[in-house]
């Protein structure tokens, strides 16, 4: 059944166990998730790629259905799904199980799509569009956030702060939190103050690039370098923020390692806290890179720093060598 992200506050979806939420804006997503749908559905959440769940069907099937003393019913998030979990997905429906709830997260999806047409046209189910925000709605979450709290603002920081998202609600919203924080020490805010202390939207390329590097995400590397023109002096940024990140991830490793705990644990409980929307990002990189290669890849990224140093000219050839061939 189809539905729109506003009629899940006026509909009654209590008896509703199969979402789709289908869509470029990821951050309406994660808000319409947090705000709508974790409040009335179960707390015993497990997450998935779609990938994993292929690599073996069998131990998805396992671990879904098995109950234990602790946990009778679980809501299942499934993130980047495609047709291929079709048939998967139409026997769990199918099954109806009263103690499992599903979300299926995924990019954009043509009609012609066998698992989008299965959740418009199924009473049992629902299937939510959500389309990139426009910068009118960009405009009105800030006025919001801003009237909300009191903060005293005026158009043209709107504006800078919606040109500085990049399109995205997600870098909107941690921007909007750097401008909260601030202003709760008494200070005021200025046109100035939030030029200087939000983000140039070009960071959010660099923070992607490297967590996807970390990630060994091909794809999203290759992707996020041709459709950006990083200068000479962005290869030092580029380096720094691979630094910062690997040096968070060793720590992390460390504590595994020295106060046995799993990864999720260690993540949940780092110092400085990491942020919601990274948690699983640093998780897949925790998994991904091994401690000895973290020594190594912080020994190289001091090496090339010192080398584009010397060298400005290499830069771009340098930085993009080092991103591309840890792959």
């Amino acid at each position: 059944m189809i539905i729109k992200f506003f009629e899940l506050k006026k509909k009654s979806i209590e008896n509703k166990k199969f979402f789709l939420l289908y869509g470029k804006n990821k951050g309406h997503i994660e808000e319409v998730i947090d705000e709508n749908l974790k409040p009335i559905l179960s707390k015993n959440i497990f997450k998935y790629e779609e990938d994993e769940i292929i690599k073996n069907i069998y131990n998805f099937k396992e671990n879904i259905y098995t109950k234990s003393f602790f946990e009778n019913d679980k809501l299942i998030i499934i993130n980047r799904v495609t047709d291929k979990l079709y048939s998967i997905i139409e026997e769990i429906i199918l099954e109806n199980s009263k103690d499992l709830q599903i979300i299926l997260l995924s990019g954009a999806l043509e009609k012609k799509s066998k698992i989008r047409n299965l959740f418009e046209k199924n009473k049992e189910t629902l299937c939510i569009a959500f389309y990139e925000d426009n910068n009118q709605t960009l405009s009105q979450i800030v006025k919001n956030y801003f009237y909300k709290r009191k903060i005293s603002f005026s158009q043209e920081m709107v504006n800078i702060l919606v040109q500085r998202s990049k399109g995205d609600r997600n870098n909107l919203k941690n921007e909007l939190e750097k401008i909260e924080n601030f202003s709760q020490n008494g200070k005021k805010i200025t046109l100035e103050k939030v030029l200087k202390i939000t983000n140039l939207s070009e960071n959010y390329d660099i923070s992607e690039l490297v967590d996807s590097s970390l990630s060994k995400n091909k794809n999203k590397i290759n992707k996020i370098l041709n459709e950006n023109n990083f200068a000479n002096e962005d290869c030092i940024v580029i380096l720094r923020t691979f630094l910062s990140k690997l040096k968070r991830l060793l720590k992390i490793h460390e504590r595994v390692k020295n106060e046995n705990l799993d990864i999720d644990s260690a993540v949940e409980t780092h110092k400085p806290p990491i942020f919601w929307k990274e948690k699983e990002i640093v998780k897949n990189q925790v998994k991904s890179v091994q401690y000895n290669e973290m020594l190594d890849l912080i020994s190289r990224t001091n090496e090339i720093e010192l080398i584009i140093k010397k060298n400005p000219y290499l830069s771009i050839n340098v930085t993009t060598d080092f991103i591309l061939n840890r792959n």
